[in-house]
């Protein structure tokens, strides 16, 4: 049968409806070099993901440094307990830039001509499954990052005291590791509410003003299809027993998510108009037949994250259903 099947033998309402082998997909060929370059980012975005979840900050630290101003000893050691978390920042900062660059890698390969967004699918299930990979990860990191306040104290922290550390002459080494211009453009990642998916939003959007022979259809068919492929495998029963793992089913919905947020970022018309390639009201509905717990994050997503919701254009039913 192969690894893509056509689940409908006919198309409902114009849109493409596929199941992908999101657990099985192996590169071809074709997708070796494209396939080990991104996954030589993606095999670290476990340990960045565990990183962040055991990421503690320092306000306990940072508190009595602020309320004993005098106290040498307590400045000393609220500084000495941010500089390794700002370092743990950066690190995952630099992985936000790798992630960039392998999402346009991807773009490249499932956008080219002269295939169309489905050929694409069925040549390439592996850097289809990566994109995928890439999607999930930038919701899962996003989530974990809105519930930890401390990124942005611990950061702030740092910025404000650091100048002050010069004239102290206090432990400067990691000025080394953090210049001035990394904490200006590390400062404007962690104020984003979202900001792996602000990145990856930006990196497609570069992509497609970068390619400008390449037609905008080209980008927003590829993340519409991933929409379709990913809403008909969660509202059929027969193709979710095939999973192997539940797990997958929360894969399909957060990477759903991200393609609907990229494809709003990217087409000028966004993802919630009447003439959108995706069914944004059967997507919401999959997402609210499924357990309030697992989907609350990525209603959210949907809500605060997107570009179009707001515009006049976008149905009232569509805004009410996410209300």
């Amino acid at each position: 049968m192969g690894n893509l099947l056509k689940v409908l033998t006919r198309e409902i309402e114009n849109y493409p409806h596929f199941f992908l082998d999101f657990e099985n997909a192996q590169p071809t060929e074709g997708e070796r070099e494209v396939w080990n370059q991104v996954n030589s980012v993606l095999q670290d975005s476990e340990s960045i993901l565990s990183g962040l979840q055991a990421y503690k900050g320092a306000g306990q630290e940072i508190r009595d440094a602020i309320q004993n101003p005098n106290d040498l000893l307590l400045q000393e050691r609220a500084w000495n307990s941010v500089c390794p978390l700002v370092i743990r920042l950066k690190k995952f900062y630099s992985f936000s830039l790798r992630l960039e660059e392998a999402l346009q890698s991807l773009l490249e390969s499932l956008t080219c001509p002269p295939y169309t967004p489905t050929q694409h699918l069925e040549k390439e299930q592996a850097l289809a499954k990566q994109f995928a990979e890439i999607l999930h990860f930038t919701l899962r990191f996003d989530e974990l990052k809105m519930r930890i306040p401390a990124i942005q104290n611990d950061f702030s922290y740092y910025r404000r005291t650091i100048s002050r550390n010069r004239i102290n002459n206090m432990n400067l080494d990691i000025e080394s590791e953090v210049n001035n211009e990394m904490a200006n453009r590390m400062s404007l990642f962690y104020a984003e509410a979202t900001p792996m998916l602000k990145t990856l939003s930006n990196a497609t959007t570069n992509f497609v003003t970068e390619n400008k022979t390449l037609p905008l259809e080209n980008t927003t068919d590829c993340l519409s299809t991933m929409a379709s492929v990913c809403k008909v495998m969660l509202e059929t029963p027969d193709y979710t027993s095939r999973f192997s793992s539940e797990d997958t089913l929360l894969f399909c919905m957060r990477v759903m998510v991200g393609v609907i947020i990229l494809y709003d970022h990217v087409h000028p018309n966004g993802a919630f108009n009447k003439s959108s390639k995706i069914d944004m009201k059967g997507c919401i509905k999959v997402l609210k037949d499924q357990p309030a717990d697992n989907v609350e994050g990525l209603l959210n997503a949907l809500k605060f994250t997107t570009k179009h919701l707001n515009d006049e254009s976008t149905p009232k039913n569509i805004r009410t259903m996410l209300q």
